[in-house]
């Protein structure tokens, strides 16, 4: 089953609260929240605060995506704030392994993001604590880019490499296209962000994300 995770980067930032309820009604799996500091990208988005309001409207899995320097400093903030996993990028922290174990201590998911000029072997001493490597197929900072066609290769290696338990998620450019292209690959779980909120079929207002999660996961 592949897992499909809406990246509310994408939604409707003045009604985030009921983008985030109609793509669960829909039959998303998980929620991405990617958290920006401007300072290992230049955007700045969500807050721990964010997060925290709307676990209160749901029950999906939150995936709080680091987009930081210093992660070590933000885990305890994220975790108190309802995610049930945290993923960072081993560039930002000076002791990977160590960090990845501190977000296991506290009972999460912990993951890695693999930038597309990232290579695979970070992971030699350390894929044993990891539960999801996020393949970035588009460079991190923005949402809309197209997808990078060399990290299908990435995707490959490291189903090869990686236990059949560990998930491999791409964030990126998704679309009904790619979608399937990394699935073949390798893939279980696919974020998702401008292809899902801009293709919804909207009536009266309202947009109906059902049937963009359908195409996707199949």
């Amino acid at each position: 089953m592949v897992m499909i995770c809406p990246s509310m980067l994408s939604a409707d930032p003045t009604k985030l609260g009921y983008e985030l309820a109609a793509v669960e009604a829909a039959g998303a799996d998980c929620i991405h929240w990617d958290i920006m500091d401007g300072n290992f990208v230049e955007a700045i988005t969500f807050g721990a605060h964010v997060v925290a309001a709307h676990r209160k409207i749901s029950k999906l899995r939150f995936d709080a995506h680091l987009m930081v320097e210093n992660p070590d400093k933000h885990i305890e903030k994220f975790v108190a704030a309802g995610s049930d996993s945290i993923i960072i990028h081993p560039e930002t922290t000076k002791h990977l392994h160590r960090t990845l174990s501190n977000i296991k201590k506290v009972g999460k998911l912990a993951g890695i993001a693999l930038n597309p000029a990232t290579s695979i072997d970070c992971l030699d001493y350390c894929s044993d604590i990891v539960d999801i490597v996020l393949v970035m197929s588009v460079n991190p900072g923005s949402s809309g880019q197209k997808f990078i066609d060399s990290q299908l290769n990435k995707i490959s290696a490291l189903r090869k490499i990686l236990p059949k338990t560990t998930e491999i998620c791409v964030d990126g450019g998704i679309n009904d296209t790619t979608a399937k292209l990394c699935i073949d690959r390798g893939a279980n779980s696919l974020v998702t962000g401008s292809f899902l909120f801009k293709n919804a079929v909207v009536s009266n207002g309202y947009a109906s994300y059902a049937e963009v999660i359908r195409r996707l996961k199949n």
